[in-house]
């Protein structure tokens, strides 16, 4: 995969304003709306179908994760970010890039510590992903330009960010002990660049527990480019089925982790 957007990819040498108003110029190149390839509606859960019984027609979904490794100090000083690229029930392939981190961890800033990262191992990929799904925000951020917008964008890639915890917005019910399939839509607050009443995303519980006493956080999932918030919700919960996370990006979480030297 190559860049569509070069001038949009993440720079570490910017300063924090910098970045910034990079980010707001990436929300506004962002489409928050469908514009994809293929009927959402035939995505299912990858683990139902048999392998090798993979339609040609399905789309190519990958999942994006990253772990971390550590100097001699025990600092982290390089990223593996890891790529599985599906269709239907079948891995396609999987790759992973080893690089530098350029940028300490700052809220709401990312993209321009992984960003780079991933970019090297997407750029290894000898399959054209349909859709792209991070583990991270997408227009559920501060400026509207989470790391699945930041690499939707500059990657011109439907892309999908699923994240673990909320970074910003509100929800308009309780997210807590819902039952599978629920969808709670995330509304723009006073932290978010966007008008109030923006619908963000998603709380999307892809799994639950039968016992009382204990529950099941939802994901918060996002649009990051060329999907609407409604088809984002659908298709992660459509492609988790067995676990809390989306196939795809759980196998590229096991990937990031199993492909470490």
């Amino acid at each position: 995969m190559t860049s569509s957007r070069p001038d949009l990819e993440p720079d570490a040498s910017l300063s924090r304003a910098e970045m910034e108003s990079l980010q707001r110029d990436i929300a506004a190149a962002a489409v928050f709306e469908d514009d994809l390839a293929f009927e959402p509606t035939t995505l299912s859960n990858p683990l139902a179908a048999a392998a090798g019984d993979a339609d040609g027609d399905q789309p190519i979904v990958a999942g994006v994760d990253q772990s971390f490794l550590t100097n001699d100090e025990g600092e982290q000083d390089r990223a593996l970010s890891a790529v599985v690229a599906m269709q239907g029930g079948d891995v396609l392939e999987r790759v992973h890039a080893i690089t530098p981190l350029e940028s300490p961890y700052i809220p709401g800033l990312l993209s321009f510590r992984e960003g780079r990262p991933i970019l090297a191992a997407l750029e290894k990929l000898s399959v054209d992903p349909d859709l792209l799904l991070f583990d991270g925000s997408g227009r559920i951020h501060f400026r509207q330009a989470g790391i699945a917008t930041h690499m939707g964008v500059v990657l011109d890639v439907p892309a999908i960010g699923v994240a673990k915890s909320l970074l910003c917005g509100e929800p308009l019910e309780e997210t807590a002990d819902r039952s599978v399939g629920t969808q709670i839509p995330i509304e723009a607050d006073d932290s978010v660049d966007a008008p109030a009443g923006t619908v963000l995303g998603y709380a999307v519980q892809t799994r639950q527990y039968d016992s009382p006493n204990r529950h099941i956080n939802p994901l918060y999932v996002s649009p990051g480019h060329r999907v609407g918030a409604e088809t984002a919700a659908d298709i992660a919960l459509a492609l988790a089925g067995s676990y809390k996370l989306p196939e795809p990006v759980r196998l590229a979480d096991s990937e990031a982790t199993a492909a470490k030297p």
